[in-house]
């Protein structure tokens, strides 16, 4: 699986793809949508543009199809000590179940390794069950830490629960 650093003609790709495998939005339902605790779009154009400013050391990754579209992305980050933060794991709802989602965090591990990094932190909204038991299944583990969930901050849609918050996980990578 080969990554490449998303373009600026990608993010609205991205956008979308996101928003279809995160909030149920499109014709084929995600098996990890967030559809039913969280309302309105995962991101926008904006947010993604304004994170990748924010952040110049971080990368949005995408694997593309035949036809140049991307069809899975994943967010990488570096946060000091051979840390990465890997976030917004994303593959088409059209074709997951396939073993595609993965091969992308294989192939982002292998990528985090491939510049040094030694350990992966991830955050999951505590109620998605099912994506968190399939990151244990991948060698992750629960810290023991949370983080709040941005209750005042709609930009990442409305939460429609009020016992929402982030666990944090992480893998240890042996090293580069």
């Amino acid at each position: 699986m080969r990554l490449e650093r998303a373009t600026a003609t990608d993010i609205p790709l991205v956008v979308a793809l996101m928003n279809r495998a995160f909030r149920g939005k499109g014709a084929v339902p995600s098996w990890n949508s967030e559809a039913a605790y969280i309302d309105g779009d995962r991101t926008s154009v904006t947010l993604i543009e304004a994170d990748l400013a924010l952040k110049p050391d971080a990368r949005l990754l995408v694997v593309r199809r035949d036809d140049a579209s991307p069809f899975a992305s994943v967010w990488l980050e570096p946060l000091g000590h051979a840390s990465w933060y890997l976030g917004a794991l994303t593959v088409d709802p059209a074709i997951q179940n396939g073993g595609i989602g993965d091969r992308l965090l294989t192939a982002s591990e292998a990528w985090v390794r491939s510049r040094g990094g030694d350990r992966i932190r991830m955050t999951v909204v505590n109620v998605r069950d099912g994506l968190i038991a399939w990151y244990l299944r991948r060698g992750y583990r629960r810290t023991g830490e949370t983080e709040p969930f941005p209750y005042d901050d709609s930009r990442f849609g409305v939460p429609l629960r009020d016992d929402l918050h982030f666990v944090v996980l992480d893998k240890p990578l042996g090293g580069a």
